[in-house]
């Protein structure tokens, strides 16, 4: 059988177009470090690989929410903790003020520093962490508390707490609702801090020991309550730790999975490459051979 110069040429061509892709795919796993550069190298590896890329942006999602839900607490648990040294401290001035040694001028002076308390609290319960306030529920772009003339405090915001995502079927409550924590009986029950501290100043204006003692009960079921809160913001921490930790060494389990399907081994990988550039070599000059041959080598 006669084999022309056009087969010859085009053999040699292909040859040297498929030795040339083995070259390029070979130099692309050592330059990316990857096995799998498309479908073809290893689709079941392939799918694996992506399943697990969107649960390693999963992991990274839950793990920010609940670096944004650690700050808040810890806001919260500072501002709660801040409220409960104030109660703490009017409780003192009222053992002071109905102490029959305390003069009326006294208890009038005092009324000024429980103004600064109310002032203090009211500050503290407008807490906010980046721009958005902690205690207005899911209003966390509205002021949460607003302390009015007559000393009357309104709230602001509503009595869905804020909550953030840290599992596929898991939500926590890092927002309180501020009227469930400084108000917990509604706006101008007995336990509500802002009516106990304005009656409680306008007791000692008034020079009415029988108020300072309500105000004195009432600080003490708040604190009470106080604590409760504060406890409470110490257990999500917990959960949030918890989970923290779950999500760290499920990423590092994941990536190390992830690297053993999807990584090349790269002293293998320069191995193969350096093979592919001797076989390169070898089929350009075996090439140049076959080529340069024809019936004119012979007249």
């Amino acid at each position: 059988m006669r084999v022309s110069n056009k087969i010859i040429f085009d053999n040699v061509k292909l040859n040297l177009a498929n030795i040339t892709e083995e070259l390029n795919r070979a130099n692309m796993v050592v330059a990316t470090q990857k096995r799998i550069l498309k479908l073809s190298d290893d689709p079941v590896g392939l799918t694996q690989v992506l399943n697990m890329k969107s649960s390693l942006s999963n992991i990274e999602q839950l793990s920010r929410n609940i670096s944004m839900g650690k700050s808040w607490l810890v806001a919260s648990e500072s501002a709660q903790t801040s409220v409960q040294d104030l109660v703490s401290g009017a409780k003192a001035l009222c053992v002071q003020m109905v102490s029959a040694n305390t003069g009326a001028a006294q208890r009038r002076s005092a009324a000024e520093i429980v103004q600064n308390t109310l002032e203090e609290v009211v500050s503290l319960a407008n807490s906010q962490v980046n721009g958005r306030y902690i205690f207005a529920g899911s209003k966390t772009d509205a002021l949460a508390f607003t302390l009015n003339s007559d000393n009357s405090v309104t709230y602001n915001g509503d009595s869905n707490p804020f909550t953030i995502k840290i599992g596929k079927d898991a939500t926590v409550e890092i927002g309180g609702d501020g009227q469930a924590v400084f108000q917990p009986s509604g706006a101008g029950g007995s336990d509500d801090i802002f009516k106990i501290l304005k009656d409680l100043k306008t007791a000692l204006q008034g020079n009415d020991i029988s108020g300072i003692q309500t105000a004195m009960t009432n600080l003490d079921t708040n604190f009470d309550h106080n604590c409760a809160q504060i406890a409470d913001v110490g257990s999500k921490m917990i959960r949030m730790e918890i989970k923290d930790n779950v999500l760290q060494d499920l990423d590092i389990a994941t990536t190390e999975r992830l690297s053993k399907i999807e990584d090349a081994e790269i002293t293998e990988a320069i191995m193969d490459l350096k093979a592919k550039e001797v076989a390169y070599q070898a089929a350009l000059a075996a090439s140049s051979k076959v080529l340069q041959l024809s019936l004119v080598n012979y007249m």
